[in-house]
């Protein structure tokens, strides 16, 4: 290799120097999460004026993120950051109601406590909420890091940019992807295995809707795979395992995937 070689390595390092890992993006939205859930600290023992000065550290390191990814350019990072923590306590709710779907549909789930420090569909959909409003509020790559990082932890791939409304229950969830452009509604569970994606990943398309639209109390199960952009699955359907869509379904519906199967009989030898 030769000497232009390792210079432009050395003067890409010098570019990205400043830039946190991704494991410190990670970890700040982990600690505000702990913030917001004290059931995942073993002694949670902060006084009130302690709590408020935690918030107070986040906003810091999210300031901190923000200035060191250079995000949004010009844009009013002070701003950016006001309104994410204003808009908190919404943020909060939100995911009070995963919870309380987790557990009302769930009938393994014994706890509030045991689905917030358990369950990987709930820190997959919380830091996917955080991640989101990051992104509504114009912020790059931030919104993706986090995301992935919960992908990496859970197996649940969910794209930032996609809208998902209160009340989403994954369950179990391993292997599960929701697009960039997928729109779900309220009161949604979602199985592992489940693929809202899109019928052609072609870079023209890149704002284009690709992704399908789930409308409220839809239930998917493990393997079913929905694809394309104009694919709407009415309110109140059922998705059956392993079916593959790419075309509307009517509210009300119920659609399952009917295979073949032959029965092998072993006979006594007596």
């Amino acid at each position: 290799m030769n000497a232009e070689f390792y210079l432009h390595i050395f003067n890409k390092q010098q570019q990205i120097d400043s830039i946190p890992s991704n494991k410190e993006i990670g970890d700040w939205a982990l600690s505000l999460l702990n913030l917001l859930y004290p059931e995942r600290l073993t002694f949670p023992d902060y006084t009130l004026s302690q709590i408020q000065e935690m918030f107070v550290l986040s906003r810091s390191e999210l300031m901190h993120i923000l200035d060191s990814t250079k995000a949004c350019g010009g844009c009013n990072k002070e701003m950016i950051a006001d309104t994410f923590y204003n808009e908190l306590p919404e943020l909060y709710r939100k995911m009070n109601t995963d919870i309380s779907a987790t557990l009302n549909g769930d009938p393994a789930a014994q706890s509030e406590f045991e689905i917030i420090r358990t369950y990987p569909g709930f820190l997959a959909v919380s830091l996917y909420r955080i991640a989101h409003q990051l992104f509504s509020l114009g912020i790059p790559l931030i919104p993706r890091v986090l995301t992935e990082y919960a992908h990496s932890v859970t197996g649940i791939d969910i794209h930032p940019g996609a809208q998902i409304g209160e009340y989403l229950f994954i369950d179990h969830g391993t292997g599960l992807v929701i697009g960039e452009t997928t729109v779900i509604g309220s009161h949604v569970k979602l199985y592992q295995g489940v693929t809202l994606g899109a019928l052609s990943v072609e870079k023209f398309m890149a704002n284009t809707k690709r992704h399908p639209t789930i409308g409220d109390h839809v239930i998917i199960y493990s393997g079913a795979t929905i694809l394309g952009g104009d694919t709407f699955i009415g309110e109140h359907s059922i998705i059956g395992g392993n079916v593959w869509l790419t075309k509307s379904v009517q509210p009300h519906s119920t659609v399952y995937h009917q295979s073949a199967m032959k029965v092998i009989e072993t006979k006594n030898k007596e």
